[in-house]
């Protein structure tokens, strides 16, 4: 454990309250929760560990389990589920020990006065910048303080950006916590960094050169981006400050726009609205185009082209048609025979062609005219393949890193080898995802051109089956009258402009630009038709693909080596800039090559095989870890120099104990990420006299670099703004908790008797009612729950059959979320969950909520028109409020808004009763259901025995029932008449095969 953590632990052990904890990312949140949680004893009472992620349960077990390394039955924590029984979940709580334990599982406990909370000796909540006022974990602290005032709440959160998002957030959730202690833990803390700089791993930064088309096409995504962000700018409905380039390279970019245009959301037009989406899909463009292969990225591009299609802004903009046009030269070009490009650019590189042979006539067509192209001259498709800069340099580094070990084997010859040697000889390599894990394997296992050749074999049958060449099996595929020629024959494609060859007529070739698009069609499939074996199904990432000789462009990059003793991380804060001072002289900048490979990107991301091959089988599961001792070079020699053991591991997977497990000493840093970069600090930190070598590679001048820093400044600025936050928080006394007490939530009610009339009575007011409301397990997931305990009600869980509140005997209220009112809707759910509300309670009600910060509103006045359409929202509820004439609509602007709403409904009710709540709707052991007002009039067993009938829904049923008079009657009718009943030929020969089937003999 770092020294700085022991600092965390003894502050928060010197106020028996609690606090919120904020640090770092990457700075090993698991250990510190690891450490906590070895100090406690069983006689202080049963711990329990809220909002943890499946990844964090399992670095914490991990980091607790080595921690108690020499003892042989270690006391892990367990989780309390769902699954355990009432009663065992009560003897678990009273036993001690420490439990993972969900919010929803703990707060029905609560209510139900599962938990004695006496036994209890605090709470550990994670992820507290997910807190809220109205979450569920507040309503769980709220009335454990007001049960146990002597028991700590500390809460801890990573994500110190997260916490500075809105006014004042980290004050508002340390009031819903109770706590007054805050503590701010930046990498730039003295303790932290003593701790982190003392012994430095060995750092070498390899800035490595974009190629030009990277280079153009990285350009033209920022000036699109930079023009729609200008543009949104004009809308005077944004805050200008937060619209900036470098903070659109960001996820939480799309959040801050989003949060700033909600309210007003329904009054916007489609263009800033779309305008919003593109600034999403830009982003994900700069993110892609230097994590993903050439052809990966192309392949994106077409579909970006195919699904937005006219409706997206940036794709006509000045800059957008170089992002298309250079994606299309890294991976191919179409040429005439005679060298010419058929855009009016003569050919410049050298690569394996491809040519379309044809007759005068075919020609002909192919071109649309002769002025395209002469009838003597063929097509001829240029494989570019370019392949990724950093590939070359990955490889090189491993060469480096094993020749360097040879050299200290021979140097150390008869020397005593210290402890953990042979753990230490792996070398991480550290990429963002899985996928690029698995192509980067490939790569160094089969070479560039196999992996490269792989994937433009997969694009090409990704064109036949866009085209319809395939056949039903896709594994067999229909030749062309003459192989490797175009019939012409083909359909017209789905695609606009660009993508399908469509480029700007920059050079009065207005004539011939009509024909590009249908002849680099042709070129494509008549090279995909060429094609051996169809890899999209026989060839898997594993196999080894026959490799293709001059299939490759030559591209030329220099990269640039510095060597320091400071993690690149340490340059960016104020307090980091210390690191410098030590750093020692650099080395003298060498050239590690010219380069000369193909220079292009990583893996791609395709739509239809994001994380899976076109097979359908999982590249690699999360963690997952490659491993081998050898590669081959660029041209599968036999010569190929040995190279380390190597394993891969995707950061996206959240392993925070890797670097513990596999023990390295030498790290690739292939994606540079500021968390991780931390990991290997305190890793390094926590074992001083290990040897680590660690390599960043970046690309030069690119987004990759400006969003790494970019995080960096984010995270100190974030940081600086919680600092000025603390010293002008001001803490009410009773914050603690202590000054809480069950009567807590009814202080609005208790300031208003103090105004009631006072000529009754001498001003003495009767003792209201205790109002309860019962509410159904599920409804825990939402806040409601917790805004209506709020004010005064009493929360009773159960699960309910019918409803999901219960205001009075004769109130039952549906509750429904925007997103859940259109989902219930399309399925059919809600006139179902409707009509068994009508059939059960006199007062049936649908609440439809909307979320405060958003628009109170389904759409815009412009969207609502004047005819019912089956699609429209506002005609479902037309539609649903003429079938149910008893049913009420309630619209609620808020969680606040709704319980108002629930107290008017029962000012003049009874409470409801809790044991015939959950008796509604469900029969007893003879089949009867109590209350079942729809019982006179219909057979209700029956009923329920035909919704059971294959291929009868909830849309077709009552047709069914008015069509015929009993079920024997239904068994007699014929599959027309059926049809005609059940609204199709298809439900209806389902039933009748169904009713048909022949009973199985035993014989």
């Amino acid at each position: 454990m770092v020294q700085f953590h022991e600092h965390i632990i003894s502050d928060l052990l010197e106020d028996s309250n609690g606090g919120l904890v904020i640090l770092s990312s990457g700075l090993a949140l698991h250990k510190l929760i690891a450490s906590l949680l070895l100090l406690h004893s069983p006689s202080q009472g049963t711990l329990l560990i809220l909002s943890a992620s499946p990844s964090q349960k399992s670095s914490i077990t991990q980091s607790l389990q080595s921690l108690q390394n020499p003892n042989p039955n270690p006391d892990l924590p367990t989780e309390i589920t769902s699954d355990l029984s009432a009663q065992l979940r009560h003897s678990l709580y009273s036993s001690g020990s420490i439990f993972f334990i969900t919010s929803r599982i703990l707060i029905v406990d609560l209510l139900n006065s599962k938990v004695p909370t006496s036994n209890l000796a605090g709470l550990i909540i994670l992820n507290a910048h997910n807190l809220s006022e109205t979450c569920t974990e507040a309503f769980i602290v709220r009335i454990f303080r007001s049960l146990n005032r002597t028991a700590y709440v500390r809460a801890f959160s990573d994500k110190p950006h997260a916490m500075v998002s809105g006014f004042s957030k980290a004050e508002r959730i340390m009031k819903c916590l109770f706590v007054r202690r805050l503590h701010l833990w930046p990498r730039f803390q003295v303790y932290v960094s003593q701790d982190l700089e003392r012994d430095p791993p060995t750092v070498v930064d390899i800035r490595v050169q974009l190629s030009p088309l990277m280079n153009g096409i990285q350009k033209a995504v920022i000036e699109v981006m930079d023009a729609c962000l200008k543009e949104m700018q004009k809308t005077n409905k944004v805050d200008v400050e937060d619209l900036t380039v470098e903070k659109g390279l960001f996820k939480s970019f799309d959040e801050i726009v989003r949060r700033q245009l909600d309210p007003i959301w329904h009054t916007l037009g489609m263009k800033t609205k779309q305008l919003v989406w593109d600034l999403k899909t830009l982003r994900k463009l700069v993110d892609y185009l230097v994590r993903y292969d050439a052809v990966a990225f192309l392949k994106y591009l077409d579909t970006l082209r195919v699904s937005e299609g006219v409706r997206s802004v940036w794709i006509f903009a000045d800059s957008s048609h170089k992002i298309f046009e250079f994606a299309k030269k890294r991976v191919y070009q179409v040429v005439r025979s005679d060298g010419v490009n058929l855009a009016g650019e003569s050919k410049s590189v050298a690569s394996k062609r491809r040519k379309v042979k044809g007759d005068a006539s075919n020609e002909k067509n192919a071109n649309g005219d002769s002025a395209g192209t002469s009838a003597n001259s063929g097509i001829v498709l240029e494989e570019i393949l370019e392949e990724a800069p950093k590939w070359k340099v990955l490889r090189e580094v491993l060469e480096e890193i094993a020749e360097e070990r040879q050299n200290q084997a021979l140097s150390r010859e008869g020397e005593l080898m210290v402890e953990g040697v042979e753990d230490s000889s792996l070398v991480l390599v550290a990429c963002k995802d899985e996928r690029s894990c698995m192509q980067l394997e490939d790569y160094i296992m089969k070479g560039p051109q196999p992996v490269m050749r792989e994937e433009w074999e997969k694009y090409l049958w990704s064109k036949v089956d866009l085209h319809g060449l395939q056949t039903h099996n896709r594994k067999k595929y229909k030749e062309p009258k003459s192989f490797g020629v175009f019939d012409g024959k083909f359909k017209e494609p789905k695609g606009f402009g660009i993508l399908n060859g469509v480029l700007p007529s920059t050079h009065g070739q207005n004539a011939e630009t009509a024909s590009i698009s249908k002849l680099e069609r042709d070129a494509l499939l008549a090279a995909a038709s060429g094609l051996s074996n169809p890899v999209a199904e026989n060839i898997s990432i594993g196999d080894n693909p026959p490799p293709t000789p001059g299939v490759g462009g030559c591209g030329k990059g220099k990269v640039k080596r510095r060597g320091k003793k400071a993690l690149v991380n340490a340059k960016s804060s104020g307090c980091e800039d210390d690191v410098k001072k030590r750093e020692k002289t650099n080395r003298s900048e060498t050239c590690i090559s010219d380069n000369e490979g193909k220079s292009g990107e990583n893996d791609p991301v395709e739509v239809d095989d994001f994380n899976k091959g076109e097979d359908g089988t999982l590249y690699i599961q999360k963690g997952f870890l490659r491993k081998h001792n050898q590669g081959v070079d660029a041209k599968g020699l036999t010569h190929a120099k040995p190279l380390p053991p190597v394993h891969f591991h995707a950061l996206e997977s959240e392993q925070h104990n890797i670097l513990d497990d596999l023990k390295p000493s030498v790290i690739v840093v292939y994606h540079p990420d500021m968390a991780f970069v931390r990991e290997i600090e305190i890793y390094k930190a926590e074992n001083p006299l290990a040897r680590l070598k660690v390599y960043f590679l970046f690309y030069e001048d690119s987004t990759e670099v400006q969003k790494f820093e970019a995080s960096i400044r984010r995270e100190n600025g974030a940081f600086e703004s919680l600092i000025r936050q603390k010293s002008l928080m001001i803490i009410p006394v009773d914050q603690d908790g202590r000054c809480l007490g069950l009567t807590s939530s009814y202080e609005a009610q208790s300031l208003a008797s103090q105004n009631s009339v006072t000529r009754k009575a001498g001003g003495r007011k009767e003792v209201e009612k205790d109002m309860q409301v019962i509410v159904d397990m599920r409804e825990f997931a939402s806040s409601l729950p917790n805004v209506l305990h709020q004010r005064g009600m009493r929360i009773i869980p159960v699960t309910l059959e019918v409803g999901d509140y219960v205001l009075s005997p004769l109130i039952c209220v549906e509750r429904k979320s925007l997103q859940d009112l259109f989902q219930s809707f399309s399925s059919g759910r809600l006139y179902h969950q409707v009509e068994t509300m009508v059939r059960y309670y006199r007062i049936p009600v649908l609440l439809i909520e909307f979320s405060q910060d958003k628009s109170f509103s389904f759409q815009s006045a412009s969207e609502i028109g004047d005819d019912v359409s089956p699609t429209n929202i506002i005609s479902k509820l037309s539609l649903l409020a003429l079938h149910f004439p008893r049913l009420r609509i309630i619209w609620s602007r808020s969680l606040h808004a709704t319980a108002e709403i629930f107290a008017s409904l029962k000012a003049n009710q009874d409470e409801p009763d809790e044991s015939k709540a959950m008796r509604v709707g469900v029969p007893t052991d003879d089949g009867i259901v109590e209350n079942d007002v729809r019982a006179e009039t219909y057979n209700t067993s029956a009923v329920e025995f035909l919704r059971r009938f294959p291929g009868v829904t909830d849309s077709n049923y009552r047709a069914i029932m008015d069509g015929c008079n009993s079920l024997a009657e239904l068994a007699l009718l014929p599959v027309e008449k059926l049809a005609e009943l059940m609204g199709g030929q298809k439900a209806a020969r389902t039933l009748r095969d169904f009713l048909d089937a022949k009973y199985p003999s035993m014989l």
